[in-house]
């Protein structure tokens, strides 16, 4: 299984992108209404481009990822997205992480890292 764990990180890299792109591209998004005027003045909006080719290639990734290896070991290691998620907001957004959200980021990097272990 050592093969699956840098396909599977690449996998997370790629879903914690998607989601910083998208949180970026709602940022620079306006007011939302559910209008068709609103939908389409988002087409120039580039960070919903990137976030969907971002959740493409993460999702493309997943296909093979859940054809080629266990899916128990698979669905904990994709946990790692937490893990980027984390510190993607504090390095782009500047988010201030208290001492309980850090407990909970390393119990699930070690509990992620106990399952892959044989």
């Amino acid at each position: 299984m050592v093969g699956m764990l840098p396909i599977c990180l690449l996998q997370c890299l790629f879903l914690c992108g998607g989601q910083v792109m998208l949180k970026l591209a709602l940022a620079n998004s306006g007011k939302f209404e559910f209008t068709w005027k609103y939908f389409v003045s988002q087409l120039d909006n580039w960070w919903f481009l990137g976030c969907g080719i971002s959740f493409l290639l993460a999702g493309g990734l997943w296909l093979y990822i859940l054809k080629n290896f266990p899916l128990s070991l698979a669905y904990t290691v994709s946990h790692f997205s937490y893990v980027f998620g984390m510190f993607a907001a504090i390095l782009i957004f500047k988010e201030t992480i208290t001492w309980v959200q850090w407990i909970g980021v390393i119990l699930v990097f070690l509990g992620t890292v106990l399952v892959t272990l044989k």
